[in-house]
């Protein structure tokens, strides 16, 4: 039978060996957290507070940049308080929550980019029936189901975390609590802890990504079917920034979860750094994206500062 210790607390990793660098590692890592607080949050302010924003289109901007804050939220502080001050001890509670929230935002993140295919998808192949079929209350229901499917369907797991008992090693190799970390310190039967998972990521994200592919396979046929190059380049020119934000999130995403499955001789250096690539890469590049190739948000943020310019 295994010793009882299921009381002790987790205890989460930064960089093992370069515990004397931490406060040095924290500079950049403090950087990416203040850049992904400010940029996002710049992206729902501005959304909120410029009526020509208040699009379908940017609808699901300020749902994926308010997952994107969410994301960051849910992990830098344990991140930052290992860097800073060493607070390695987290309890089984804190940790299965914060594994919930990071599993659970990462299905929604990837249900908003399904919604925002789709608004590019009848944005193109129906222009004029665009408005009529993306009204706000169809938004309004495609971002709840985005919340809920990655809210409820990551239940399950989570909830048998706390019926099993922890008799192996306490430490995490991270810095923040991942549930397929958490799984292998049981000491309990956890296949469908290791099946459910597979399953779900097959019928959310993985599935999610082939509809998006098969969407813009529609979109390029749709595109290729206008006469004017002109007209072509501008259709195809309002999809190059949801592009690039797929493109930023299941490349981390499939990159992260092989390393997972397969990298068992993988250095633990690369674990940790594909880790953090995956939670801070998407959140600070989704709003730059925007940024660049958006004109309606160039023009606001254009608006934002002369505002406040004029008023000090």
């Amino acid at each position: 039978m295994w010793p009882n210790i299921s009381a002790a607390p987790f205890l989460l990793t930064g960089f093992p060996g370069l515990e004397t660098a931490h406060h040095w590692i924290s500079i950049p890592f403090f950087a990416v957290y203040v850049s992904v607080l400010f940029g996002n949050g710049t992206l729902l302010y501005l959304i909120k507070n410029d009526h020509t924003l208040h699009e379908p289109m940017y609808y699901f901007l300020a749902m994926l940049a308010g997952t994107d804050l969410m994301v960051t939220l849910t992990t830098m502080p344990t991140v930052m308080g290992v860097l800073w001050v060493n607070h390695r001890e987290m309890s089984h509670g804190a940790c299965f929550l914060q594994a919930y929230c990071i599993h659970s935002l990462s299905i929604v993140e990837s249900g908003t980019l399904l919604a925002m295919a789709y608004d590019r998808f009848i944005a193109i192949r129906n222009p004029l029936k665009y408005t009529s079929i993306l009204t706000n209350t169809r938004v309004v229901k495609l971002g709840l189901g985005a919340f809920m499917r990655g809210f409820i369907s990551i239940v399950p797991v989570i909830v048998r975390l706390f019926s099993f008992p922890y008799c192996h090693s306490h430490v995490l190799s991270h810095a923040f609590c991942l549930h397929q970390e958490i799984m292998k310190l049981a000491c309990a039967d956890i296949t469908f802890n290791r099946l459910y998972p597979v399953i779900l990521i097959s019928l959310t994200i993985f599935l999610d990504s082939l509809i998006i592919l098969f969407s813009y396979i529609l979109i390029l046929k749709t595109v290729m079917g206008i006469a004017s190059g002109k007209d072509r380049a501008k259709a195809l020119n309002t999809c190059i920034s949801h592009i690039g934000c797929v493109l930023i999130f299941y490349v981390t995403v499939i990159g992260l979860s092989f390393i997972h499955r397969f990298g068992k001789n993988v250095p633990q250096v690369v674990h940790i750094v594909m880790s953090y690539v995956y939670f801070l890469f998407p959140p600070l590049m989704n709003p730059i994206i925007y940024s660049i190739k958006t004109k309606q948000i160039q023009y606001g943020i254009r608006r934002l500062l002369t505002k406040h310019t004029i008023e000090s």
